[in-house]
């Protein structure tokens, strides 16, 4: 195995982390928001990130290796972050702005991440796993566009809210 595999598979295996707590805390996300709308969007992802697991599953095939994960702390802090501005904000009209901030925020990393290992994968000649990771990228990008449609309607709601 060359050094970049072993690059590649180590971060396969953050994100595999980070979308695995995606799974546990994004109902939670949904829940706490008071939108209808940022309420589905969470919803929405949710499945997209169910998918998103089983992709880096078959990836991981296609290197022969076993799904593993490898503790993503970063995203264990974003997710910890999100859920201080949830308690810190529930039952103000701040609260969706904030929750919009904090998931915007595990979208990045999720960016930075699948931006990265689709880069290796092609630098590797492993077109599969290349086109795998672009689709992902492609739905988090979506994802991060949505929430900032969302954030441009529901700031203004907490802007406006009088204090």
């Amino acid at each position: 195995m060359n050094q970049l595999e072993e690059v590649f598979l180590q971060e396969l295996g953050d994100i595999y982390s980070a979308e695995t707590q995606l799974i546990k805390a994004l109902p939670k996300m949904a829940k706490a928001a008071q939108s209808e709308e940022l309420k589905d969007a969470f919803s929405a992802h949710l499945g997209e990130t169910e998918n998103h697991v089983e992709r880096l599953k078959q990836i991981f095939e296609m290197f022969g290796k076993t799904a593993k994960t490898v503790k993503c702390k970063g995203m264990e802090g974003l997710i910890d972050e999100g859920k201080e501005v949830i308690s810190k904000h529930e039952n103000t009209t701040g609260l969706d702005a904030a929750i919009i901030c904090a998931a915007q925020k595990a979208e990045h990393y999720e960016i930075a991440s699948y931006g990265c290992l689709r880069t290796w994968a092609r630098l590797m000649d492993h077109q599969q796993a290349c086109s795998l990771l672009q689709q992902t990228l492609d739905e988090e990008e979506a994802a991060d566009e949505k929430l900032n449609e969302l954030a441009d309607r529901l700031n203004r709601v907490a802007a406006e809210a009088v204090a």
